[in-house]
């Protein structure tokens, strides 16, 4: 299936891990996967439509064909970056709302696999540490309790 987003990969110690971005237009997926790239360890995947699918329990996401290396820069234009053509979706992560300040946990089911869910304001100057956090792991509460 394709979808309307953003796909941007870390490398993790267990291998490439992909986030979806999603959210309405101009709701700052393509900066912040702009933002991730330039930090280093992060790779596009595919920017404004990625297509999706199941294999066993796992989702993966691919660049849609004819974007595959085109990074949109708003104002800017079209970009080639380097690019992964495969990465198994980690992290879905809604750009268009403003996420509680304390959220529970939430999960998307994309073609029937669960994927954690967490909201960001995409265009905060800490989006990406947030991101970073979220993908490799943000659960404190464990030790905050009695």
């Amino acid at each position: 299936m394709t979808i309307h987003a953003t796909a941007v990969a870390l490398r993790t110690a267990s291998g490439w891990r992909a986030v979806l971005l999603r959210g309405p237009s101009g709701s700052g997926k393509s900066d912040l996967a702009l933002r991730l790239i330039g930090r280093g360890g992060w790779r596009l995947v595919g920017d404004d439509q990625v297509q999706l699918w199941r294999s066993g329990e796992t989702l993966f996401v691919a660049p849609a064909p004819r974007l595959a290396g085109a990074l949109e820069a708003r104002g800017i234009g079209l970009m080639g970056t380097s690019h992964l053509d495969l990465s198994p979706v980690a992290l879905m992560v809604d750009c268009g709302q403003t996420p509680d300040r304390l959220p529970e946990q939430t999960f998307a089911w994309i073609e029937g696999v669960r994927v954690p869910l967490v909201g960001i304001v995409a265009t905060e100057p800490s989006a990406p540490d947030k991101l970073r956090l979220a993908l490799t792991g943000r659960d404190v509460l464990s030790r905050l309790e009695p």
